[in-house]
């Protein structure tokens, strides 16, 4: 969608090319680094952050929207991690992983730069693929091995331990498209065991739409299970926090129709990626609506709690910003990093989940105890089937290890 006057709203405008070269952005992230007394490989020194922190990660740009310090942020918020934006495939075709469509992942400084600068205050990041603009990787790589193989790039890159799969238009209009990035993400599951996994799409009155839907069935046909499925309740006629807690309320009855989990377990895999402030068709969500918002998640023990973008958590000036949305600043009446606090609350009420093995799979010897069928496992738990070592998400009994059923097991390879 465009505003009066051909101008790209926000939500587009965190997919368009970083408005100062690469080259400017590059030299000042290593400059920051350099004063600041650490490296600006990214993958020097990752921090292990629990995986509440990567459930309650606000979007940020990097290179584009005028991004805040990321440090500042931390300081003045507690936040411990970030969700940067966006991963696609270059503008001019071809199948890797660029920032924006035009700052190639393999050459980057910039975003390396940032990345070190969060890691050296005890934080880390998550990468964001896809969003509102642009061409994705699923849309050009041609095959969930390919697409995956683009993805592995921007993960070995960063040292990640999270991804997001934003899957939005016009890429979730594309069934072959979503094949590619489910396929993507189930590949990508597989071989980094322990990457925390999040699905975001967007969101209606109803919960999600057709081709939301349609999506999670690609997953259950998969039998692909992240850690969220995340919906987008704002820029469909949404007013407030009411609103948007009974979209959240229809999409756990999805989740249960598709997946045949009950309520708790859908809830334990639902999350909510809002907007703060003012929406790019003019919708109002104030800090009062994501108190609620955060309530009721909470309450309901879900998985995720995000919002766009902390580059917008900030005031305009004027403070209603003329009645215009921005890409900078909230549009309503804030103090700094307001919204971004409610991450930081909701990270502290989600508990973290047991690290990832450090053992590489694949070592010819199971060192995990086997799976009984008789005995309960929680969240966590560890066992060994077929050769293969799997990682209980929530609560089970009598579920034989796989990638099917529930969801509950979490393959993490061969042993």
């Amino acid at each position: 969608m465009r505003l009066a006057g051909g101008h790209v709203p926000p939500r587009n405008v965190r997919t368009l090319a970083a408005v100062v070269s690469a080259a400017c952005l590059a030299l000042s992230a290593a400059g920051a680094a350099l004063a600041a007394g650490h490296s600006t490989d990214a993958t020097a020194a990752p921090q292990a952050v629990g995986s509440n922190w990567y459930a309650a990660a606000p979007y940020l740009m990097p290179l584009d929207n005028d991004p805040p310090d990321a440090g500042a942020v931390m300081d003045a918020t507690g936040l411990k991690a970030f969700q940067l934006a966006f991963i696609l495939a270059p503008n001019g075709g071809g199948c890797t992983p660029t920032w924006g469509g035009t700052s190639p992942v393999g050459s980057d400084t910039a975003v390396a730069g940032v990345i070190s600068a969060i890691r050296a205050k005890g934080g880390d990041v998550s990468a964001s693929i896809g969003g509102y603009g642009g061409t994705k990787l699923g849309q050009s790589c041609g095959t969930p091995e390919a697409t995956a193989a683009a993805y592995q790039q921007v993960v070995d890159k960063y040292g990640l331990r999270a991804l997001d799969f934003d899957l939005e238009e016009p890429e979730y209009e594309n069934a072959a498209a979503i094949h590619n990035e489910i396929g993507a993400a189930k590949i990508l599951q597989r071989k980094n065991p322990g990457i925390y996994l999040s699905v975001t799409t967007a969101g209606t009155a109803d919960g999600t739409g057709w081709f939301g839907k349609q999506m999670l069935n690609e997953a259950k046909s998969q039998s692909f299970t992240p850690d969220n499925f995340s919906i987008m309740p704002f820029d469909g006629g949404f007013n407030g926090a009411a609103a948007q807690t009974a979209a959240l309320t229809h999409f756990n009855a999805i989740l249960r129709a598709t997946f045949g989990w009950d309520e708790a377990t859908a809830y334990a895999h639902e999350g909510i990626s809002q907007m703060n402030g003012r929406s790019d068709t003019g919708e109002y969500f104030t800090q009062a609506d994501f108190q609620t918002v955060l309530d009721f998640a909470t309450a309901h023990h879900m998985a995720r709690f995000t919002n766009w973008s902390v580059n917008r958590d900030r005031q305009c000036s004027p403070p209603d910003n003329n009645g215009r949305t921005s890409g900078t600043c909230s549009s309503v009446p804030q103090g700094a990093y307001d919204f971004t606090k409610y991450s930081v609350r909701f990270a502290g009420a989600t508990p973290p989940t047991t690290p990832p093995p450090t053992t590489p799979p694949g070592n010819g010897e199971c060192t995990a105890v086997a799976y009984d069928t008789g005995t309960v496992y929680v969240g966590g738990d560890t066992v060994s089937y077929n050769g293969r070592t799997w990682k209980a998400k929530w609560w089970t009994q009598g579920e034989t290890p796989s990638t099917g059923g529930s969801g509950v097991w979490l393959d993490l390879g061969a042993c």
